[in-house]
């Protein structure tokens, strides 16, 4: 590979980098958004909670397994875990561990979508796709180690 085509394919990866980071980072917003009713209340067009309350229920039914008295706190806790991550996939702090973090996030969305509604539901909502993208923005991101000196092998 010539050193031009490799600053070519480097600029495409921090772009790809970057887009996913920002698609990700609003994806876990807008959904945020739409539990505080930011997008318009219930049943308002392309909203789908408009309120807690409805985001509760949701939350209970995937997951039917859970006792009653922990949906809230299940419910809060993707809510802050997901603003924590978009937090910190736009800022690209530890862009390795958040972006790890997401991808673990939509997996278990995945599971729990997938035991409650079937496999079409986080398929057409793309939550594979975008665990996936999250899984990927993680092998890819440096690691932070990259710019420590390398030892040299001496051969002498």
């Amino acid at each position: 590979m010539t050193p031009s085509n490799h600053s070519q394919q480097s600029k495409q990866l921090q772009l790809a980098k970057c887009f996913v980071r920002i698609a990700l980072a609003a994806a876990f917003l807008s959904a945020v958004a739409d539990r505080f009713g930011l997008w318009g209340p219930p049943g308002s067009e392309g909203v789908v909670w408009g309120n807690i309350k409805n985001y509760e229920a949701y939350v209970q039914l995937l997951n039917w397994f859970a006792p009653a008295s922990l949906i809230p706190f299940l419910g809060w806790a993707a809510t802050i875990a997901e603003i924590v991550i978009a937090i910190g996939l736009l800022i690209g702090w530890k862009l390795r561990w958040f972006s790890l973090a997401a991808g673990v996030l939509l997996s278990i969305f995945t599971i729990t979508m997938m035991s409650a509604l079937g496999p079409k539901p986080p398929l057409d909502y793309s939550v594979l796709s975008a665990a996936s993208a999250a899984f990927l923005l993680f092998a890819v991101a440096d690691s932070g180690n990259r710019n420590l000196p390398q030892r040299e092998n001496k051969t002498d």
